[in-house]
């Protein structure tokens, strides 16, 4: 009994020290893992080792997408649109995060222009303005009507003072945002821009112009050399913005007439060389410093304002 008993429960024969112990010593392998499944972890730590994860959409490098063109976003662009254009807001969209009095006047100004609206989450928002500071409030708008050049100066009254910006070839956005929204605090009567190599007023141009982009006659055209020469055939005075010009617009100033057409060049590019040919006169913004020249959009406000200082103030 105590033999069968001795080799019955023996070093050799213990299933917790020799058979168990000596199968872990062989393979490797711990307790938990074994086999095709540690192989496959293993062969994951060395990829991931070696590899680079793809970019997560929220991660700062991933590249951001922009609003589409039909949607006007933030606070004081979104009210006044509703308020002024009521007819091109298709759809207001307002997180359920934004809070009166905001809201109140948001919501009483779309009502009276018979403006759908409509409470959601912040995240729709942020998928409806991916990468854009929307404020809790959006809106879906129609297409801004563009203009051509002909009726436009047919029908403009010959006795007023009238100020055209004709921008040559302006592609950035926000640059032709600004300009339209300083045309219209300056008085001008419209904003002539190209249909090729140029910005176009869309959602960017609607939220930098604060909606002006809406309420400012925008005209397109397919030749602006060509269309200068319409201006001044209609009896308008041309001036051109050149940093390289020799007078300077601070001195000639009393020299620009009641029906001016502005025309602005392009970011970096200034005037082309038809364009500048083109105009009855080329002035420059004089400036001091190192800076060499201005932001066009800033050039465009000193020259409109320049004129508004004479026949409109």
């Amino acid at each position: 009994m105590q033999d069968r008993f001795k080799n019955k429960f023996d070093g050799k024969n213990r299933p917790g020290k020799g058979t168990r112990q000596e199968t872990r010593k062989e393979t490797g392998k711990g307790s938990f893992g074994g086999g095709r499944a540690g192989e496959k972890s293993g062969a994951r730590e060395k990829s991931a080792a070696g590899a680079k994860r793809p970019t997560a959409p929220w991660q700062k490098n991933a590249p951001q997408r922009e609003p589409a063109d039909d949607v006007c976003w933030g606070r004081q662009p979104v009210l006044d649109l509703v308020k002024t254009a009521p007819g091109r807001c298709t759809k207001l969209v307002i997180a359920n995060n934004v809070r009166p009095p905001f809201l109140d006047e948001l919501v009483d100004a779309a009502r009276a222009g018979k403006v759908v609206y409509q409470m959601t989450a912040p995240e729709a928002l942020d998928s409806l303005c991916p990468g854009a500071r929307h404020q809790g409030v959006a809106c879906r708008v129609t297409e801004v009507k563009l203009l051509e050049l002909e009726p436009f100066l047919k029908n403009l009254p010959r006795d007023k003072p009238a100020l055209i910006a004709v921008l040559d070839h302006i592609e950035d956005p926000h640059n032709l945002g600004a300009i339209v929204r300083s045309a219209e605090a300056a008085g001008a009567a419209a904003v002539v821009f190209p249909k090729r190599r140029s910005a176009l007023p869309g959602g960017t141009v609607m939220k930098v112009s604060a909606g002006a982009a809406l309420r400012v006659p925008m005209i397109s055209v397919v030749n602006i050399a060509r269309s200068v020469e319409q201006l001044k055939e209609a009896g308008f005075w041309t001036v051109g913005l050149d940093n390289g010009a020799e007078p300077s617009l601070w001195k000639e100033s009393s020299g620009i007439q009641a029906r001016t057409a502005l025309v602005i060049g392009a970011e970096g590019e200034g005037l082309s060389h038809l364009v500048g040919k083109s105009c009855d006169q080329l002035l420059r913004v004089p400036i001091q410093g190192g800076v060499g020249s201005l932001n066009a959009s800033v050039a465009a406000a000193l020259g409109m304002f320049e004129w508004s200082k004479i026949h409109v103030a």
